[in-house]
C-alpha cells in the first residue's frame, strides 16, 4: 500500500489583489461570467476553526494542537461579513450558506443571521439564508439560530455506526449527540433539513443503505455526496471514491427510486423519489458527473477572500478594500469585475489533467471557504 503524503504548505496566504476596474461594474443584479454563469448563491465561510478532524477535510496529522489558525483580528467582523454580503445581493445573490470550519464555533452567530435577514434581494423577497454544520453544538444553537431568522440547515453526517462515525470525525464523537440535532432543528420549525454523507469506499459505503432506510419518511433529505479533490491534506485517490450511480443502483435495490426534476437552476444535487413515498435523496456527483456549466455559487472566505470555485487556489482579497476606505459602490464594482472575468470549470477538466489529484495544482482546503 502506498504512503500518504500530506503537504504542510499554508496556501492561505495566496491572493489577489481585488482591485477597482478602470470602468465601473454597476450592480443591476444581470452579472453573468465569461461562461454566461450568474451570480446567485453566496458561501460565507465564517471561521476556519472545527472541533471535528474528518480525514477528508481536517486531518489530524495537519490540524493538530499546533496548526497556526487565523488570529480574530484577520477574520471578518459581523458587520463587515453583512457589509459586503449586500454587495453580493445586489448583484443578484439570493442565496447565502454560511459554512466553516464549523460556523457554530463562531461565537453569537446568530447575531450575525439576524443581520443577514434582514437584507433583501432585487425584488424585495428574503434571502434564502441557510447553514451547513457538523451538528456537534446543533442541539444547543438550533432555536436561537431559527429565531434570528435562519430558514434551512445541513448537516454533515457520515454514518449511523457510532464506531464508524466516531472513527471518521476522529475526536471520538458520538453520533448520538449529531441526531439530537437534527431533531432539535426539526422541533425549531428549521425547514428542508438535509443531512450530507460523503461518500468513500471502503471506509462508510456500507452505511449507505442504513442512512437511508433511517431518514426515509422522516422529512430530512438526505444527500450522498462523491468524495471529492479537495485542497492538498486529504489523501484523496479516485479508487476511494464511488461513483454516485452506484449509490442509487444499491440504494435502489431495496428502496426503489424515481428521479426527480432539479429544484432550481445551478441545483448541485440530482434528486431521487421514494417509488412507495417517503421523501427524497440527492446525489452530488463533482468527480463523475461534473456539473460546472451552471454554476453559480461564490466563495467567500472567513478573512474576506473571494474564491470563484471550490477547488480554486488563489482568493481575490475583498477585506483589503473593505478595511481601505472602499464605498459600497466600490465593493460592488470589485466583486462584478471579478466574477464577469471568471472561467473556472476545474471538475469538468478534471479527466485531462496528467496527475490522479488534479495535475499538482495547489487548492485551497475546504475548511477554509467551506463545501
Amino acid at each position: 500500500m502506498s504512503e500518504r503524503v500530506i503537504p504542510l504548505i499554508d496556501y492561505r496566504i495566496a491572493s489577489l489583489a481585488a482591485r477597482l476596474p478602470a470602468q465601473p461594474v454597476g450592480a443591476t443584479g444581470l452579472l453573468v461570467d465569461t461562461l454566461g454563469r450568474p451570480l446567485n448563491d453566496l458561501r460565507n465561510s465564517v471561521t476556519d476553526r472545527c472541533n471535528f478532524r474528518c480525514s477528508y477535510c481536517m486531518p489530524k496529522e495537519v490540524f493538530d494542537k499546533d496548526y497556526p489558525y487565523l488570529p480574530h483580528s484577520s477574520l471578518l467582523s459581523f458587520e463587515e461579513i453583512t457589509r459586503l454580503a449586500s454587495q453580493f445581493v445586489a448583484h443578484g445573490v439570493r442565496k447565502i450558506r454560511l459554512t466553516g470550519g464549523e460556523p457554530l464555533l463562531r461565537k453569537n452567530l446568530e447575531v450575525l443571521v439576524a443581520q443577514l435577514a434582514a437584507l433583501r434581494t432585487l425584488d424585495g423577497a428574503p434571502l434564502d439564508l441557510t447553514l451547513t454544520t457538523n451538528g456537534s453544538l446543533l442541539q444547543r444553537k438550533a432555536r436561537a439560530l431559527k429565531d434570528a431568522g435562519l430558514q434551512r440547515v445541513t448537516v454533515s453526517l457520515d454514518g449511523l455506526d457510532d464506531a464508524v462515525f466516531r472513527s471518521m470525525n476522529d475526536v471520538d464523537f458520538p453520533v448520538a449527540e449529531v441526531l439530537k440535532g437534527i431533531d432539535a432543528a426539526q422541533a425549531a420549525g428549521l425547514q428542508s433539513i438535509k443531512v450530507n454523507m460523503v461518500v468513500k469506499r471502503g471506509t462508510n459505503d456500507h452505511e449507505i443503505l442504513p442512512m437511508a432506510r433511517h431518514f426515509k419518511g422522516t422529512g430530512v433529505t438526505l444527500r450522498f455526496i462523491e468524495y471529492m479533490d479537495v485542497g492538498a491534506t486529504n489523501g484523496w485517490r479516485m479508487n476511494e471514491v464511488m461513483p454516485s450511480a452506484e449509490v442509487v443502483q444499491r440504494i435502489s435495490a431495496e428502496l426503489p427510486l424515481v428521479q426527480l426534476e432539479p429544484s432550481a437552476p445551478g441545483e448541485t444535487a440530482q434528486r431521487w423519489g421514494y417509488a412507495n413515498g417517503g421523501g427524497e435523496i440527492g446525489v452530488i456527483s463533482s468527480v463523475t458527473q461534473a456539473f460546472c456549466g451552471d454554476c453559480n455559487r461564490a466563495r467567500l472566505s472567513t478573512e474576506g477572500k473571494l474564491y470563484l470555485c471550490l477547488f480554486a487556489s488563489q482568493g481575490h482579497d475583498l477585506r483589503a478594500l473593505l478595511r481601505g476606505g472602499a464605498s459600497d459602490a466600490d465593493l460592488a464594482s470589485a466583486i462584478g469585475h471579478i466574477w464577469q472575468g471568471r472561467s473556472d470549470r476545474y471538475s469538468e477538466l478534471r479527466a485531462s489533467l496528467p496527475a490522479e489529484a488534479g495535475g499538482g495544482a495547489r487548492r485551497v482546503e475546504m475548511s477554509y471557504i467551506g463545501g
